[in-house]
């Protein structure tokens, strides 16, 4: 009958398929795929381990192909966001195939950076302004908030790379004198926060920052807080691919798509 409850045992073949399904994608070749810039981040999701509800990492790694395609590549839940996490999940994607890519946009987890650092040496990195900008904010007194942003944005936004590093060169000499923290704060992100200005310009707003990836994370959230707590790390990676594999949330190209391939002429040069 329509509407009718499931039984326990059809519940239970639909999540065994469903769990099949996953195991058989996570372990799908990528060598196909034409990776051009990677984006690596991850979503905090309450879930029951141990019998405790703890806040766990799933570490997502979504790809761009050379057509501007976007596609997750894979997800998995993690206890931490530790240097050995992070290798183990970057080595498994390697193991399927998947190509040494021309930008890698991460944020500021020192372990996360660690393990890229590990995986491709000398890749070329994108520290995500968004989240520096945060860091940042942290540091500086209420009152002069609006004139660090405003410094900042002078930094990021600017024409080109030489206006960004005079910017960032004032941007420090001035901050080091009215908050020291905040000038510290920038210069641990450093060069890696202007390395998209050796990009195609169309592409710049979408490389320096994770925020295609955490549009996703942000859409995963969406659907699952009304959840509460997951019942176990498999619940949580199932819930999260079947949102995907349920057509339920749509990427489209990356901005600035048709020239993606300058990027790989720029990470050459």
């Amino acid at each position: 009958l329509r509407g009718a409850p499931l039984s326990k045992s059809a519940i239970s073949r639909i999540v065994g398929r469903l769990q099949a399904l996953f195991s058989s994608w996570r372990e799908r070749s990528l060598k196909a795929f034409p990776l051009m810039v990677l984006y690596l981040d991850a979503i905090a999701l309450r879930v029951r381990i141990a019998n405790k509800v703890v806040s766990a990492p799933v570490l997502v790694a979504l790809g761009v192909g050379q057509g501007g395609q976007k596609e997750v590549l894979d997800l998995e839940l993690l206890t931490s966001e530790s240097t050995s996490c992070w290798s183990g999940f970057v080595q498994g994607l390697i193991s399927r195939g998947l190509g040494r890519p021309c930008l890698v946009v991460i944020d500021g987890n020192k372990g996360l950076r660690a393990a890229v650092e590990q995986s491709w040496p000398k890749v070329a990195v994108q520290r995500c302004t968004v989240h520096k900008l945060r860091n940042l904010e942290r540091h500086v007194p209420r009152h002069a908030l609006e004139e660090m942003r405003s410094d900042y944005h002078r930094i990021i936004r600017a024409g080109s790379l030489d206006e960004g590093r005079r910017a960032y060169r004032e941007f420090i000499l001035k901050w080091k004198r009215l908050a020291p923290k905040v000038a510290a704060s920038l210069e641990e992100g450093g060069p890696e926060l202007l390395t998209f200005y050796s990009f195609p310009k169309s592409q710049w707003k979408s490389l320096r920052t994770t925020n295609v990836i955490e549009r996703l994370n942000g859409e995963f959230r969406r659907r699952v807080k009304t959840q509460g707590s997951l019942p176990d790390a498999q619940a949580a990676e199932r819930l999260l691919f079947g949102l995907l594999v349920s057509g339920q949330i749509h990427m489209r190209r990356i901005d600035g798509w048709r020239e993606l391939n300058q990027i790989s002429m720029a990470e050459a040069a």
